[in-house]
C-alpha cells in the first residue's frame, strides 16, 4: 500500500469518524460545512451562527442546530412556484 493510498483511507476514517459525532469542534465545524476558518470566526463573533463557549475559549457546534442553520433560507423550486401560484388561483376565483 503506497503513502497516497494509506493517506486517502485515513480521510475517509476521519470523514466516518466526524459524521457520528453531535458535538463539532471549531476544525470540524469547519470542514463539516465547508466554511473556511476566518469566516466561521466572523459568524461566530457576529452571533450568527449557533454556537457555545463552555469555558470561554474554546467554540463547539452541535450538528443538528448547524444543519438546521445551514438549510436556512431555502429556496423554493420553480414547479413549487408555480403549484402555489395555481393553487391561489383556484382558492381566490370569482364565480
Amino acid at each position: 500500500m503506497d503513502y497516497l493510498e494509506l493517506e486517502e483511507r485515513l480521510d475517509r476514517i476521519e470523514r466516518l469518524l466526524v459524521a457520528n459525532k453531535e458535538v463539532l469542534t471549531f476544525e470540524e465545524a469547519c470542514e463539516y460545512t465547508s466554511i473556511s476558518r476566518s469566516y466561521l470566526y466572523k459568524l461566530t463573533a457576529a452571533r450568527e451562527i449557533p454556537h457555545s463557549k463552555p469555558n470561554g475559549k474554546m467554540l463547539f457546534f452541535e450538528k443538528a442546530k448547524l444543519n438546521i442553520w445551514l438549510l436556512q433560507n431555502r429556496r423554493k423550486s420553480k414547479a413549487e412556484i408555480e403549484k402555489e401560484a395555481l393553487e391561489y388561483t383556484f382558492k381566490n376565483k370569482q364565480v
